[in-house]
């Protein structure tokens, strides 16, 4: 645990097979920042999709594990150079809990756009409307836009308009579980190799996907995410002694 922060710190780096087995929600559910780094080039399936998403001929012959993990949403490929993951729980007895499902992303994404700020990114955004889909979105995490997650506009200083941070989210009567994935590269074209496609589709997909993510350098980001939550936490106290809690 990092001295004098709220959050309990962790990180992993193993074989994805490790690091996606244990249920981050087993009770008791703490405050907790895990920051999940694998070996191997992998692909993260969400919770409700079949395994049949994936060609598993294609995927042993291309050496890329293939995982499932406990929130829903669609596939991320993830590896050290394109991709930051994070997973961060909440108790529901916490005060960032929210009883509403979408509005319970919010506070996350405003945290995760003052790491953009803090980067020189003032144009980062957090989506707070409905889930936005398209065509992939279904199949491809980054294809679609859903609550509290973070986009960058056409202008952005480092990559193109898109979905830079997705979030998906994961709720029990213990807490919240939110599966967070920066990203620092983006190209649909690996995971689409491995993905149960025909070729046509594959072609179709890549075309349309490849403007579909943002992306932003590594710079620190889980330093920056961490100074971020303590701040949120300085900012709430402050606030609750200035109305007197």
């Amino acid at each position: 645990m990092r001295p004098g922060a709220a959050w309990e710190f962790r990180r992993e780096a193993a074989p994805a097979r490790q690091l996606f087995v244990a249920d981050p929600l087993a009770e008791p559910v703490l405050r907790q920042v895990t920051v999940r780094t694998v070996t191997g080039p992998t692909v993260v399936l969400g919770s409700a999709q079949p395994d049949a998403v994936v060609d598993a001929e294609a995927a042993a012959s291309a050496g890329v594990s293939v995982v499932r993990r406990r929130s829903g949403g669609g596939a991320v490929w993830l590896d050290p150079r394109s991709i930051t993951w994070l997973d961060v729980t909440i108790p529901a007895s916490d005060a960032l809990w929210d009883r509403d499902v979408g509005h319970a992303f919010w506070w996350l994404g405003d945290v995760w756009t003052n790491v953009l700020r803090s980067l020189g990114h003032v144009d980062a955004s957090v989506h707070r409307g409905p889930l936005v889909t398209t065509s992939w979105s279904s199949l491809v995490c980054f294809a679609g836009l859903g609550a509290g997650e973070v986009t960058l506009p056409a202008d952005a200083a480092w990559g193109t308009e898109g979905k830079v941070v997705g979030i998906s989210q994961r709720r029990t009567r213990a807490g919240a579980l939110f599966q967070c994935g920066v990203l620092h590269a983006w190209d649909p074209a690996p995971l689409l190799e491995v993905l149960s496609l025909t070729g046509d589709d594959r072609a179709r997909a890549h075309a349309e996907l490849t403007s579909a993510g943002a992306t932003v350098p590594h710079n620190d980001i889980v330093e920056r995410f961490l100074t971020a939550l303590d701040r949120l936490e300085d900012s709430a106290s402050l606030n609750a002694r200035g109305n007197g809690s």
